[in-house]
């Protein structure tokens, strides 16, 4: 399967055109239809309906298969490129929402004191974006967080050989308003708020898929889905009553107009993870602020406030 037609495909499905499709591949538009052309008659199925422009149920199962197919090129690509190549005089890394504390501003401090020609970014994104990034070399390193059991690494999407560091842990909460009838406890079981509404903020908190997963409980239901990657407006949400939220403790010590409770069953931690490369040449700086991370004289992570 050719990578090159597989990319077209998976363009023209997602923009829902043939001409959009072109013109952000910089192709003509008979071109893009030779492309869709070739790939069906390759796979021996049509894969795209033309009128409207919509996958056919087998132009839906090969993009399941597709994501995950191209990211991978992606990251062969980027780690070859980090083999081969020589000291870039960058450092850019990403950080998911709740992932952004004062370790990693204090680590940065002390890279850019070491190496103070160094121009660093720092880009906050959301969790499907981070470890793409790190594939694919857009990131040199990411700092990634979510709930886990104390003994288990995050649940990250697979994207090639990636080396993944633990950085700092705390427990979780949940977040509830203060009116609601669970808000003066001292813990709960996550089961037990199975059929509470729930808001679904797949770029900053674990989705519902992995509550019922890891509570075994086919329930958690979505009242209200953000796409943000800003916590305090997520929190703020909360306080308003449109779902819960699970997040890390220390993220509602200080929010009005919410509490948080900690969860008791099943056992989790808010752990705080660094992913990179692992084999950039010339890769001091990765080095550097990943050893500065994981520096136990730093304490635990003190996570981003509401």
């Amino acid at each position: 399967m050719d990578p090159h037609l597989l990319r077209t495909f998976v363009t023209v499905a997602g923009v829902g055109s043939f001409s959009a499709a072109a013109r952000e591949l910089g192709y003509t538009q008979s071109a893009v239809s030779q492309h869709i052309a070739a790939l069906e008659h390759d796979l021996g199925a049509t894969l795209l309906l033309r009128r409207p422009v919509a996958p056919t149920e087998a132009g839906t199962r090969l993009l399941e298969h597709a994501g995950p197919l191209l990211l991978r090129l992606d990251a062969a690509r980027a780690d070859i490129a980090r083999l081969l190549s020589a000291t870039t005089g960058r450092l850019a890394v990403g950080v998911t929402p709740l992932a952004m504390s004062s370790r990693l501003s204090g680590a940065l401090a002390d890279v850019r004191r070491e190496q103070p020609g160094l121009a660093v970014s720092l880009r906050v994104v959301g969790q499907s974006a981070v470890v793409r990034g790190v594939a694919t070399g857009e990131l040199d390193l990411a700092l990634v967080a979510g709930p886990a059991a104390p003994s288990d690494p995050l649940h990250l999407p697979e994207a090639g050989p990636l080396t993944t560091i633990g950085v700092a842990e705390e427990p979780p909460a949940v977040a509830l308003p203060i009116g609601h009838p669970l808000a003066g406890r001292d813990g709960v079981r996550l089961a037990d708020l199975g059929d509470a509404r729930w808001i679904d903020a797949p770029e900053i908190t674990v989705g519902q898929d992995r509550l019922r997963t890891v509570c075994g409980y086919d329930g958690f239901p979505v009242s209200l889905r953000y796409e943000g990657t800003d916590v305090r407006s997520l929190v703020t949400l909360v306080a308003a009553g449109h779902g819960l939220a699970l997040l890390p403790a220390s993220v509602l010590e200080e929010a009005c107009d919410v509490v948080g409770v900690a969860v008791t069953v099943p056992r989790m931690v808010h752990r705080i993870e660094a992913v990179h490369g692992g084999t950039r040449a010339g890769s001091e700086a990765v080095a550097l602020l990943a050893d500065r991370l994981t520096d136990p004289a730093r304490g635990d992570a003190a996570a981003v406030r509401a």
